[in-house]
């Protein structure tokens, strides 16, 4: 199915998304014109088919909305409803997380083939997708097939916020507040994580979204160093009307996944502690990490994102090199055969140039290592084309070299979309 065009609300299917720094120094207007990309560089411009723009012109009917849900009538109610929503959706256990430029449309739905059952958008930027119709038109993209879906916004203004889930709420699952990115963008922008300093500020943007939303409020979360000061937190977001939190098992300086172990203790403690529905991030390389952390943590489904970058099949069983363990076998795919259906994915959902070279670079990455001269060949070309880069995967396996995906083929099938393989449930 082609990606929705939203009519009148989001008029237009593409999308191309920037982790943009919400400077209040800067007018609305001045701020969206200094952020947003223009088509000056080949790798900004939209990937658009010519099957695909046509589509794309057609407007689909949006339904009038549905009036608010009653406020719960107690805490206990507010807790039924969330469990309610998320067995709704079917409890999915395999979530990919959110990813700036890289949890687009295209390779939702390809993670998706491989086992995900839910997803996230790439992070929004709520006062820039509220007041900039070009730029919101260009960053939110789904389709029918593309659910369940959580549409994160990173924010600092209750109102502003809740004027941004308004244009989404009607095409996704939840509606999620970022509360966990640490970069210095989000730092500059007080935002993401930095807004744990702000108790009050956290609670309000919850409260404003959760009594104002047809859909449910999640919230993705980073543990603070002391364990008491964590489940305080995570209690008060829940208290606030949040019916979901992801908990990332990293404190906001443990920037570096690679360095710094997921506490997954501390992602236990969370669950323990709340009542609604707890989502564990952290640690997740391959399906074992999947069965590790569920078990340990007791979680209700667990995020992946950048090995998911790697190995979108990782949700189906499949392991990279690296992960490979004594009696896996070559499973017959490998990361040229998921970056070719990335690619017709692309041509299906138009995205831009620059979020494709950048997939194609991660699911590639160990076929370049090999084939050092076709990396410089990628790298240098300037304005690519699907043909050209279908000719580039068929070069590289032709010249061979290339590792393929392995699993253990004795008892692993395609993991069902809202639970785990039958090998690790």
């Amino acid at each position: 199915m082609p990606a929705r065009r939203f009519a009148p609300l989001l008029p237009n299917p593409r999308l191309l998304l920037r982790c943009l720094n919400p400077s209040s120094a800067m007018p609305p207007a001045a701020a969206a014109a200094a952020q947003l990309t223009t088509a000056a560089e080949p790798d900004e411009d939209i990937c658009a088919s010519p099957a695909a723009t046509a589509a794309a012109s057609s407007e689909v009917e949006v339904a009038p909305p549905a009036p608010l849900p009653p406020p719960p009538a107690s805490a206990e109610e507010r807790v039924e409803r969330a469990w309610a929503h998320w067995r709704r959706l079917g409890a999915p256990r395999l979530v990919v997380a959110p990813m700036v430029d890289n949890s687009e449309l295209p390779f939702r739905m390809l993670c998706r083939r491989y086992g995900a059952g839910a997803a996230y958008t790439p992070m929004l930027h709520s006062r820039i997708f509220s007041e900039n119709e070009k730029h919101r038109d260009m960053e939110f993209t789904t389709c029918k097939e593309d659910r369940p879906l959580f549409v994160q916004f990173c924010a600092n203004d209750p109102d502003i916020l809740l004027q941004a889930a308004k244009m989404v709420e009607a095409h996704c699952d939840y509606v999620d507040i970022n509360f966990g990115c640490p970069q210095r963008i989000a730092r500059r922008g007080y935002y993401g994580a930095f807004l744990m300093d702000n108790l009050p500020l956290v609670k309000s943007l919850v409260q404003n979204l959760s009594q104002n939303l047809r859909v449910p409020v999640a919230c993705k979360i980073r543990i603070f160093p002391r364990l008491e000061d964590t489940l305080a937190y995570a209690k008060m977001i829940e208290e606030a009307g949040a019916s979901l939190v992801a908990v990332h098992g990293r404190t906001r300086d443990e920037k570096d996944g690679k360095k710094f172990r997921a506490d997954w203790d501390a992602i236990k403690a969370v669950k323990d502690a709340l009542r609604i529905p707890v989502l564990a991030n952290g640690n997740i390389r391959h399906m074992e990490d999947v069965k590790s952390c569920l078990e340990h943590t007791g979680a209700d489904g667990v995020l992946s994102a950048e090995p998911l970058l790697e190995n979108p099949a990782l949700f189906a069983g499949f392991r990279t090199k690296e992960w490979k363990e004594d009696g896996d076998e070559d499973s017959g795919l490998d990361q040229a055969d998921l970056a070719i259906e990335y690619l017709k994915l692309c041509e299906q959902y138009p995205v831009p140039w620059r979020m494709i070279r950048s997939h194609v670079h991660k699911m590639l990455g160990d076929w370049f290592r090999v084939h050092p001269q076709v990396r410089e060949e990628f790298n240098a070309q300037n304005k690519l084309t699907f043909e050209w880069l279908h000719d580039m995967v068929r070069r590289l396996k032709e010249l061979g070299g290339g590792v393929p995906l392995y699993r253990d083929n004795s008892t692993s099938q395609h993991t069902a979309s809202n639970g785990l393989a039958a090998s690790s449930a």
